[in-house]
């Protein structure tokens, strides 16, 4: 019984002399599970947003970290069982679906 605690993202880009940085942090509580994510361009404040998730949705939920380790289990055994299809968290911190 495997469960995402923590979980933490970050992206800089820079585009021009302009550096943007994206963070996603997803934190696993009594309740459910809280993504955040900020959006920083240069030196302007950042933006934040923030979805809180419960348990029942987040059910059989699998992270990216989860998911690279299930796709070299999978490349190991060279097979995908049909229909295989995860809860998963995309990159906006919206809860959608990922299959393989």
């Amino acid at each position: 019984q495997l469960e995402t605690l923590e979980q933490e993202e970050q992206e800089c880009l820079k585009l021009g002399t302009l550096p943007v940085e994206k963070k996603t942090h997803i934190a696993s509580h009594q309740h459910g599970m809280t993504v955040t994510k900020t959006l920083q361009e240069g030196e302007a404040d950042p933006q934040c947003w923030s979805f809180s998730y419960s348990q029942d949705e987040l059910q059989g939920l699998l992270p990216e970290g989860a998911s690279l380790l299930l796709l070299r289990v999978l490349a190991c055994r060279g097979a995908v069982p049909p229909g295989l299809i995860f809860p998963a968290i995309n990159a906006e911190g919206h809860l959608c679906t990922s299959s393989y």
